[in-house]
């Protein structure tokens, strides 16, 4: 991955960007009585695209100078200090044992922006344990004070409980799928875990889907 892939930033007027946009629309009118303020971004199955997605809707969200914090908790294969190409020294899992971390999280503000990243940090042998402790509330309640939203990303629901738990505990949860690639088996498995555990899903998102040429053709005009 590379900052290529953030083309909210590096081709704002595309039509993938104004995808993203749409995107963020369709979250902040998903539910209106309540706001959604914490939101995880999770798959179906690997190579979903998700942290790309989740990367490029923090990125819109955060736009007219909105608080946004964006938190890699994917504590198996973090990807967003990477693809946002910032370091990873300290980060999320620095908050559950570190008592000056947890009082200033060590995000990273984006150049340009007014968004706000949060690596994974030191990766924990066993994620789980982390993620089904007591003060993970606190973690969570403190990322979110003064912030207009909070974005997680966490491991595909195939393959590990981890979204699962995160899911159970913020207001929303936003399921990638990747156009001919995801099985359908798999979105079903994934969609009963979260029911399981009472996550409010809010819907899904289709990646790697084609770009319809016409659409192109409209927003290059405008």
């Amino acid at each position: 991955m590379s900052k290529n892939a953030l083309v909210t930033l590096t081709d704002p007027t595309s039509v993938a960007a104004e995808a993203y946009r749409t995107l963020r629309t369709g979250i902040e009118f998903a539910n209106v009585d309540t706001p959604i303020r914490t939101l995880l971004v999770t798959s179906a199955g690997p190579d979903s695209d998700k942290d790309v997605t989740l990367a490029n809707l923090a990125i819109t969200m955060a736009d007219g100078g909105r608080n946004v914090v964006l938190v890699d908790s994917d504590l198996r294969q973090p990807q967003l200090h990477t693809l946002f190409g910032i370091g990873n020294s300290q980060g999320f899992t620095d908050m559950f044992r570190d008592d000056a971390a947890f009082n200033a999280p060590p995000w990273q503000t984006i150049p340009d922006t007014t968004l706000k990243v949060l690596p994974s940090g030191q990766l924990p042998a066993i994620p789980s344990q982390i993620l089904n402790s007591k003060k993970l509330v606190q973690v969570l309640a403190k990322l979110a004070e003064g912030a207009d939203m909070v974005l997680f990303s966490a491991p595909p629901l195939s393959t590990v409980t981890d979204a699962a738990l995160l899911a159970s505990k913020v207001d929303a949860t936003l399921l990638v799928v990747k156009a001919n690639v995801s099985k359908r088996e798999h979105v079903l498995e994934a969609k009963d875990r979260l029911e399981k555990v009472k996550a409010n899903l809010i819907g899904a998102v289709l990646s790697n889907a084609p770009v319809d040429a016409s659409l192109k053709e409209y927003y290059q005009a405008m």
